[in-house]
């Protein structure tokens, strides 16, 4: 397998890659920019999506999220993808990058990508409320872990 080197990656090209790739294909609202990596082919092998945190309480104007991380398995991709993310952010004046994995998830890639976790979150029934109307994306009753990049 060739060495994976970063990419720039339009956001309908990040939004096919992940509908191809993962298994939630949740809408990727509120991005501020996309990265790729791809192999020595040039063929995209991972992408990944930063943009405003989904929490309201983190949405402060110095931190973002990375939403979404999406790879076909090539090894290290998705480390990469973090890093990246990090550096792109600080690059941007942001002082925080955060993202979430489920229960479930081991957060290999992020703890390989030198990421720490500040909190674990219990599961919740879902953000639909009578006054905020939302779609359930069928991450509804997961608990979550909260990251932070170093």
């Amino acid at each position: 397998m060739s060495a994976l080197h970063l990419v720039p990656v339009r956001a309908r090209d990040a939004r096919d890659f992940i509908a191809a790739w993962h298994r939630h294909h949740a809408p990727t609202i509120g991005q501020f920019f996309a990265v790729g990596a791809a192999d020595n082919e040039g063929v995209l092998r991972a992408v990944a999506v930063a943009g405003r945190p989904v929490a309201r309480h983190f949405d402060d104007g110095a931190t973002l999220e990375v939403t979404r991380t999406a790879s076909d398995g090539a090894p290290n991709a998705n480390s990469l993808m973090y890093g990246a993310c990090w550096r792109a952010a600080k690059s941007l004046g942001y002082r925080r990058l955060i993202t979430y994995t489920q229960d479930g998830e081991s957060g290999a890639s992020l703890r390989g990508a030198d990421w720490k976790v500040i909190a674990h979150r219990r599961p919740r029934p879902g953000w639909h409320t009578p006054s905020r109307p939302r779609t359930s994306h069928g991450t509804d009753h997961i608990a979550r872990t909260l990251w932070e990049a170093p």
